[in-house]
């Protein structure tokens, strides 16, 4: 079993609750068959919880009750899995375009038997209009200029992008504006997600987008 400190199971437990059990579950996954198809590098199996899954599951904290989420490269199910793990009320789709770890997110939502999770072998871009979104999430896609236009689009003229970025957050906001707009954006603010919770709190870009809605000048 991959170690937990008693920081991050205190952290855990207040993000999975009664679920915490398929968090560890899922853990698991990620440190065996995880690493041995080379969906994560043995060398963050030691810091899975902290670096991976509590920095991605506390963004759960952004996204309202009963919300359809898409979740763009999804990948290791980072941060999908851990939101539909944290979050049954959610209903999550998990875009992701190459066909083995397609296979390796089914087998996970099979053994935990997450039934409000569907994988979608697809692009982003082909996506569009084939499914349907409140909010769409992210985590070490692309940047931000190109990540607009991978995620914007998928929520049908409104709804929330929520990504989850590094530092430099703020400057590739900068980079991005025109993008966002011109995609529909109306709001982008960089928020910092688990404080108190987290010993390294999480980064997120959150755009709230409304076609129909004009920015006033």
């Amino acid at each position: 079993m991959v170690a937990i400190t008693d920081e991050e199971h205190s952290a855990a437990l207040s993000i999975f609750g009664d679920r915490l059990g398929l968090a560890q579950r899922y853990v698991e996954h990620l440190a065996t068959s995880g690493t041995e198809r080379g969906l994560i590098g043995p060398r963050e199996i030691p810091r899975l919880w902290s670096r991976h899954v509590l920095n991605c599951a506390v963004i759960e904290r952004e996204i309202a009750q009963g919300s359809q989420v898409a979740d763009v490269g999804s990948g290791a199910g980072l941060p999908g899995l851990c939101l539909a793990i944290a979050r049954p009320d959610l209903e999550l789709t998990l875009i992701e375009p190459l066909e083995r770890r397609c296979i390796w997110l089914q087998e996970v939502v099979d053994d935990l038997a997450l039934d409000n999770v569907s994988v979608m072998r697809t692009r982003a871009e082909l996506a569009v209009g084939k499914i349907s979104a409140d909010v769409v999430t992210a985590r070490a896609v692309s940047a931000l200029t190109n990540l607009a236009g991978l995620t914007i689009p998928l929520l049908g003229g409104k709804g929330v992008v929520v990504a989850i970025k590094g530092r430099s957050a703020a400057d590739e906001i900068e980079k991005a504006t025109k993008v966002i707009r011109k995609l529909g954006g109306r709001e982008t603010t960089v928020l910092t997600v688990g404080e108190g919770l987290l010993a390294e709190p999480t980064t997120v870009v959150r755009i709230v987008v409304d076609k129909a809605t004009k920015k006033s000048r």
